[in-house]
């Protein structure tokens, strides 16, 4: 049976980049991995045509020949063909980092490794979200040695090729089918080795040392935020970029507020004479203000007054959320003789029309029982 195409293979025109075809490879690679595709057959030849058309296009020589003779320029020993050579292995180690998740952060053959990433709690009031804040946060942490500027060397000294690797930091040892790729035993994947280190670090590049930072709390932020500073985190190895710093923000309990999103809440007290006659209160703001809240008669213990635009910011917008008051009747305690009296006398005056809930209420209750009986046969 004869070849197909090795760029219909990979899916790609004539005129594709070294980029796209490696893109293109990448991806059938990952899809038709016999790893991926236990005991398909299918799967196993397809995998091996990509990585033969892959190996063949990757090489300017290679596929000048084959743009020019086709099939034929490997054939009858006209070169290499469907071998796999030290480039298809670092490829194909790629290949292996995306599928099993094995990449590291380190950079190849540089010794320089990535800091890692540092969190930090920070809790602030209630006020603070609303107005925004700047902070200062003290962090310990590891920061780039001053000693060696980074380099995990001696002063006058520097880091030397691997002789081991060669400054890859992986061996390749060819196994049947696969070319494998282990770390460096010499210096465990790093490329390079320090012979004299600085005494200040040990040579690792860097030293711990407490830093302090301020950090922008913009306004509306809300509980579990997280505010980024970049290059702010644990200095690399060797010279290698820092992590990130990360804030994650805490709001304290507020003593009056309670908030929902960008709106508050508040509960206020009322007396049972505020709430038949009718009269208005002072509540406090978020914003260190206060206003006036106007109590109509015959207000109803639980019912809510909005207060609009007295809430919270939202976060990045320049919407402002809203303030509920819910107000709640107090129950007179502790009375005197006279204020029984005077409340017993209150009841005897009392109608339907001053307690129209409590009336209608006990008279669907009375209906209820009512109708028991009559299917009960009781009086």
């Amino acid at each position: 049976m004869s070849k197909r195409d090795y760029y219909e293979v990979l899916g790609v025109s004539r005129a594709a980049s070294e980029a796209e075809l490696k893109s293109a490879y990448r991806k059938l690679a990952m899809k038709w991995h016999p790893d991926r595709n236990s005991g398909d057959q299918t799967s196993e030849a397809r995998f091996k045509e990509i990585n033969e058309a892959y190996d063949v296009l990757k090489d300017d020589q290679k596929r000048a020949a084959y743009d020019r003779f086709g099939h034929a320029a490997f054939e009858q020993g006209g070169g290499a063909g469907p071998g796999f050579g030290a480039d298809f292995a670092s490829t194909f180690s790629d290949i292996f980092d995306d599928l099993f998740g094995m990449g590291g952060r380190r950079a190849r053959g540089t010794g320089r490794e990535r800091g890692a990433d540092l969190r930090y709690n920070m809790e602030i009031s209630l006020a603070d979200a609303y107005t925004g804040k700047t902070a200062q946060v003290r962090i310990p942490t590891a920061v780039v040695c001053e000693t060696c500027s980074g380099s995990g060397a001696k002063a006058g000294s520097k880091p030397k090729t691997c002789a081991t690797c060669g400054g890859h930091g992986k061996i390749r040892h060819a196994q049947g089918f696969f070319t494998l790729e282990r770390t460096c035993p010499a210096c465990q994947g790093r490329g390079q080795v320090i012979e004299d280190p600085c005494k200040s670090c040990g040579g690792s590049g860097r030293t711990t040392r407490e830093r302090t930072l301020s950090v922008n709390v913009p306004p509306g932020v809300e509980d579990g935020t997280r505010i980024r500073l970049s290059g702010e985190g644990e200095a690399g190895l060797r010279g290698g970029p820092p992590g990130d710093l990360y804030i994650f923000l805490s709001l304290a309990p507020h003593p009056f507020f309670q908030r929902d999103g960008s709106d508050l809440h508040c509960r206020v007290p009322i007396s049972l004479v505020t709430a038949a006659l009718g009269g208005g209160f002072e509540v406090p703001t978020i914003d260190g203000g206060k206003t006036r809240v106007k109590v109509p008669e015959g207000t109803q213990s639980g019912r809510r007054f909005r207060l609009q635009g007295k809430g919270m910011p939202v976060l990045r917008s320049r919407e402002v959320g809203d303030m509920y008051v819910q107000v709640v009747v107090e129950t007179p305690q502790n009375l005197t003789k006279r204020q029984r009296e005077l409340l017993q006398e209150f009841e005897k005056q009392s109608s339907q029309d001053t307690h129209p809930e409590s009336a209608g209420f006990f008279s669907r209750v009375k209906e209820f029982f009512d109708g028991l009986g009559s299917r009960t046969g009781t009086s």
